[in-house]
């Protein structure tokens, strides 16, 4: 299948939310055949725009044309339990069809529905198979299925209708290693015009060309986000080069200034003096006097320009320069003693069947990441034992002061600011202390007093991170369920940096490996049938394994 001349492409598009907030605003896109990652920023709009392009929001003025029909996979995805695969691939009508040929039933419409897609349940169990779903079947029910096949089932549906466009808005969320790996199969496999908004960088190691979406404005750079953050260093580099260049051309600028100045008040001084001694006439110390003071005037104007015109190149080189701020923290308190016991768990059965036979423990500032198939229990297992879930049997004891963030965001209250939520988990804690604490995490003036309902994805993350690491007394476990889920790249270092201060105990159960290797993580911890494999990293100290 050809795409010569399939596109999208947006002109003069603006559009508001109905409060009036501006996301888009003048918009220019032109996008063209191949893999394009398109990536920015918490709130650029890359979401927004997925939408617009696909005809899910109306712009506020101006215009989206697309060559070809568009398939669409939204971020949150919510099919219906009681319906069957087949109905969710969109193909139940025409298989009702051929059935009913086959079975005898020569009526005219079914040959209408069937048309020339005579072939259809072979197309879709094959395009199941590529997705690691072959073993589902057609007749099951999406309730039978997990979160994860759900999203590779709407894929699947999309890859079945053929759609010259594809949008995909972060697609590896909620997917488990052995399902991002299909879908990478599936993405690096795409031969028409796709547009996939992903902080998932092994996923834009597939793309063709970044598109970096940064104060209402795309640029584009060809080749995988790798080769983007080369050229974008390279950039930078040269950047911060010209900032320092027209630092010192102000410094410059600045004494030059100082220097005329002072020669300009010794002249004065002595035209006073010359003045005095009345050895001129007076109509030639006026002439000298005035021409003095057009000198001066000259050459005061001369400077003062070039110092202008040196601010404004300073200006301009600061503009280039990407000032994208990073948590920084310190959390003395999290510390935990190498030799200390954190958290034992012995013969637990969980809710909804899972368990772990035997004993597992966490001893000092282990980090371990959890990791396991979509449906292996590990959120389960976390709420167990942050104690919002009872075990069904045995024992989850933890030692240390626990906190747990999950998927959700849910420690948050919608109706308080940023700082009555992190009060809440340090209710001794000055609020004027709170505040300064709040500055590193990005949360500086009147951001502190915004409600957390109109936080955006990032930001209401670091406002969760910072009510549990702020709080009184401090967690010295630490639990994350998929926390990089919904954070743009930033968001994710910024994560990091935050975890580089945190002294305490981590488990982390993620899907997202270059997160996972970023954060120094001690044992992996594989969750399957009754047990969880660990696998120490060299160098550090070993804890418990259970079989």
């Amino acid at each position: 299948m050809s795409f010569p001349t399939t596109h999208v492409s947006c002109a003069a598009l603006s559009f508001s939310w109905p409060d009036g907030s501006p996301v888009l605003d003048g918009f220019q896109l032109a996008v063209g055949p191949g893999r394009t990652g398109l990536i920015g920023v918490n709130g650029s709009g890359k979401s927004t725009l997925l939408k617009l392009i696909a005809g899910e929001l109306t712009p506020s003025s101006g215009s989206v044309k697309v060559s070809g029909e568009v398939g669409y996979l939204p971020q949150y995805l919510v099919l219906d339990t009681a319906l069957r695969v087949d109905q969710a691939l969109g193909i139940e009508a025409t298989r009702a069809a051929l059935h009913a040929i086959e079975a005898g039933d020569v009526r005219e419409e079914n040959f209408t529905a069937v048309g020339d897609d005579w072939d259809v349940e072979e197309r879709a169990l094959a395009v199941l198979g590529q997705l690691g779903l072959g073993s589902i079947g057609l007749d099951r029910t999406i309730g039978e299925v997990s979160g994860g096949e759900s999203v590779l089932l709407r894929l699947a549906a999309l890859l079945l209708r053929r759609p010259d466009v594809l949008l995909l808005d972060e697609p590896t969320n909620n997917l488990d290693l052995q399902a991002r790996k299909q879908l990478y199969a599936a993405v690096e496999s795409w031969s028409g015009v796709m547009v996939v908004v992903s902080h998932d960088r092994e996923l834009l190691e597939r793309v063709d060309q970044i598109a970096d979406l940064r104060d209402g404005e795309v640029r584009w750079f060809g080749g995988t986000f790798s080769e983007y953050e080369a050229a974008l260093a390279v950039e930078q580099e040269a950047a911060e080069r010209m900032v320092r260049v027209a630092e010192s051309d102000v410094r410059r600028q600045k004494r030059e200034v100082a220097e005329s100045q002072t020669r300009q008040a010794r002249r004065d001084r002595s035209g006073r003096k010359l003045a005095a001694s009345g050895s001129h006439g007076k109509a030639l110390t006026d002439a000298m006097r005035r021409s003095a003071q057009e000198t001066a005037g000259r050459m005061k104007n001369l400077h003062e320009d070039r110092l202008d015109d040196a601010r404004k190149r300073l200006d301009e080189a600061e503009l280039a320069v990407r000032e994208d701020d990073e948590i920084r923290i310190e959390l003395p308190h999290t510390r935990v003693h190498p030799g200390r016991s954190v958290l034992t768990l012995r013969d637990l059965e969980l809710p909804y069947g899972n368990g772990l036979d035997g004993e597992f423990t966490v001893h000092g500032p282990e980090r371990i990441a959890l990791t396991g198939r979509n449906g292996s229990g590990k959120t389960t297992l976390l709420r167990t034992i942050a104690g919002r879930l009872e075990p069904v049997a045995g024992e989850a004891t933890a030692h240390v002061q626990v906190r747990f963030l999950p998927q959700r965001l849910d420690v948050l209250d919608d109706s308080l600011s940023v700082l009555d939520n992190v009060a809440r988990y340090a209710p001794d804690a000055p609020h004027q202390e709170i505040r300064a604490r709040l500055a590193r995490f990005l949360f500086r003036g009147d951001k502190a007093h915004q409600p957390a309902g109109t936080l955006s994805g990032g930001e209401r993350f670091r406002a969760a991170l910072a009510a549990l690491l702020l709080a009184d007394p401090a967690p010295q476990l630490l639990m994350l369920d998929e926390p990089t889920n919904n954070l743009d790249l930033a968001s994710v270092r910024q994560l990091t940096a935050a975890l580089e201060a945190y002294e305490g105990a981590l488990i982390v159960a993620s899907h997202d490996l270059p997160f996972l290797e970023s954060i120094g993580i001690t044992r992996w911890t594989d969750l399957g049938e009754r047990g969880a494999r660990s696998e120490q990293v060299q160098g550090t100290e070993s804890g418990s394994t259970v079989e």
